[in-house]
């Protein structure tokens, strides 16, 4: 059966620095998934940094900019992180993305390695969910001149230093003040970011198709300050009222040092991912395997 997919590019674990057993065993994945690709009548590529970690070099090799203009799909095999930062970078280039999990969790990594061959072909053939996901534009202002921005799909993070004490942030939703917050950090997260750290900290689950974020605090000094559900269509600035070396990580990817006075402003990004799964494929089911959510409701 001939894929509906023409050109597909091939990218294993982002960033990686592997033993020599690792890179060969992540070779052999990747070379299965090559040649069942190419069984499916796809023209394979395999991305630039994943062929240097991995040695995969029997197939032509492109950057992240070629992958944009050639390739009509991503293939991600990793974890989550590693679709975190692919997903970033092709965002801009609307190319859709499967994932298949050779991670830990494997929340949008979701295809099992063990099964790829019987999940992938029906997909190839276009039996699909579509499942878009909205991003965030971070940029730090400092006296009036943006020093750093990035895109995020789980989360902007400010947080303390490692062996400092609380943080004190300005908060402002929409140009209005909402709170000077005393607390260890201060997270905003996406949908996609409200099963990862945003979590952690006491945030609600919040379903992919809502428009919305979760402003949510990281031990905060005053128990009321309680995480809180934002829409997605306004601006959000964080301001640096005091504490020593506090940070800004975007999807704990990228990292921005704060001084006092710098102002964090996180946007809806006019950029989306589209993530491809299984036909039958659910958000709740993936809560209730992933996060084993609700376990015992009838």
């Amino acid at each position: 059966m001939t894929s509906i997919f023409r050109h597909v590019a091939l990218i294993g674990k982002y960033h990686a620095s592997l033993s020599g057993g690792q890179s060969g065993a992540m070779r052999r994945v990747l070379e299965d998934v090559a040649e069942f690709l190419a069984s499916q009548g796809c023209d394979v590529m395999v991305e630039q940094e994943t062929a240097n970690n991995s040695g995969l070099g029997d197939y032509p090799l492109v950057n992240v900019p070629a992958i944009g203009a050639r390739c009509d799909l991503g293939l991600v095999v990793g974890g989550d992180g590693t679709m975190l930062g692919i997903g970033r970078q092709l965002a801009p280039f609307a190319v859709p993305l499967i994932g298949i999990n050779q991670g830990r969790l494997g929340f949008i990594t979701d295809i099992s390695i063990d099964r790829f061959r019987a999940t992938l072909a029906p997909i190839l053939r276009g039996d699909y969910e579509e499942d878009r996901r909205s991003l965030m534009h971070a940029s730090v202002i400092r006296d009036g001149h943006c020093v750093f921005d990035a895109l995020a799909m789980n989360d902007v993070v400010v947080n303390r230093g490692a062996i400092s004490g609380m943080v004190e942030l300005r908060v402002e939703v929409g140009g209005h003040f909402v709170a000077n917050q005393r607390a260890d950090g201060l997270i905003i997260a996406t949908p996609t970011g409200a099963t990862a750290y945003a979590l952690s900290a006491g945030g609600p689950l919040l379903h992919p198709s809502v428009p919305g974020w979760v402003l949510c605090p990281i031990a905060p000094h005053t128990l009321s300050n309680r995480p809180i559900v934002l829409s997605d269509d306004t601006e959000v600035a964080i301001e640096i009222v005091s504490g020593r070396d506090a940070s800004a990580n975007f999807d704990s990817q990228s990292l921005a040092s704060l001084l006092h006075g710098d102002r964090i402003t996180v946007r809806r990004s006019r950029h989306s991912i589209l993530f491809l799964h299984p036909r039958g494929w659910s958000y709740f089911d993936t809560l209730r395997k992933k996060l084993h959510w609700n376990e015992g409701g009838s």
